[in-house]
């Protein structure tokens, strides 16, 4: 729907007007760009994923309804550009903004490979100073992180499993309201390797219906439990209508980052996190880590980009 400029006909009719306005306004929401709503990131150019991971296998660990924004990923724009005001990043603990990240590659340079496959990476390639924070499975829901990415305007990318996340998917939203996308982490957190295809199928599939059918739009990533997965795993995702599966770089955990390899952040890197509470962080709260996370992702140049744009 386009805007359009107000005639200078008279209207026939006092109701006809307010009806047009009313439509008027919501058509220009709709046609402003998401960049004004979410700032995105930016990367080169790469070649297809070819469906091989690119990281060793993951250790095992424990209002109204918002317009969607343009692009066709499902994320909204409501309280995307609420913020607490230009020094809401001190209550967070740190001493400047996060950097806005790069414009968004036109296209995404992890994708699936000419098998069909989904492109598996734990590592997005880019000169771009970026990295990617994505959250796993949904046990921990603490209120604070929303107010949080809200003020910070933080990029994540959500991995919820049903078994964490399914008593309160209604959290979940509200953190997708920002502007966060969510995605499939299996139902229960098995490790897919143990099962058949049709168990593993079974897995990804359903868990991407019940994400499809709490946040109204269908995931095309998805991430195995524990980073371990094999063929049967890859066909079972594509058959979900899955183009990637993200795996990691480095976990953030209450005592700082550890990296799969090496002692610093990379550009892509994606890294690892889940919605956890103090009794499972050594008393430190979700915003806590988050927090702690940020600053070195400050400390060491780089900023936090949003993972859809390139997978």
């Amino acid at each position: 729907m386009r805007r359009t400029r107000r005639s200078g006909r008279r209207s026939s009719a006092a109701a006809i007007a307010a009806v047009c306005l009313l439509a008027l306004t919501a058509c220009a929401d709709a046609a402003r760009p998401p960049e004004e709503w979410f700032p995105q990131s930016a990367e080169e150019s790469a070649a297809p994923g070819d469906g091989r991971a690119d990281g060793k296998p993951g250790t095992r660990h424990a209002g109204r309804t918002p317009r969607a924004l343009p692009g066709g990923d499902g994320t909204t724009r409501k309280d995307v550009a609420r913020a607490g005001g230009p020094e809401a990043y001190r209550r967070w603990g740190l001493d400047r903004p996060l950097a806005a990240p790069p414009t968004p590659p036109a296209s995404r340079p992890v994708r699936p490979g000419e098998s069909g496959l989904p492109a598996v990476a734990g590592r997005v390639p880019t000169r771009d100073k970026v990295v990617f924070l994505t959250i796993d499975d949904g046990w921990d829901k603490d209120p604070e992180l929303i107010r949080m990415a809200a003020d910070l305007r933080l990029p994540f990318s959500m991995f919820l499993s049903d078994s964490a996340a399914g008593g309160d998917y209604g959290y979940f939203e509200e953190l997708r309201r920002l502007g966060n996308s969510v995605h499939g982490h299996t139902l229960t957190h098995p490790d897919l390797t143990s099962l058949p295809y049709a168990g593993q199928r079974r897995q990804i599939c359903r868990q991407q219906e019940r994400v499809a059918a709490a946040f109204g739009v269908r995931p095309t990533l998805f991430r195995p439990p524990y980073g371990t997965y094999d063929e049967a795993t890859l066909r079972a995702a594509a058959s979900c209508g899955v183009r990637a599966m993200p795996l990691w770089r480095a976990d953030m955990k209450a005592g700082g980052l550890e990296y799969r390899s090496g002692d610093r952040l990379r550009p892509g890197d994606i890294v690892l996190a889940h919605f956890r509470g103090p009794e499972q962080q050594g008393g430190r709260t979700m915003t806590d880590v988050v927090a702690e996370f940020l600053r070195e992702v400050q400390r060491q140049g780089f900023t936090v980009a949003r993972l859809e744009d390139y997978m």
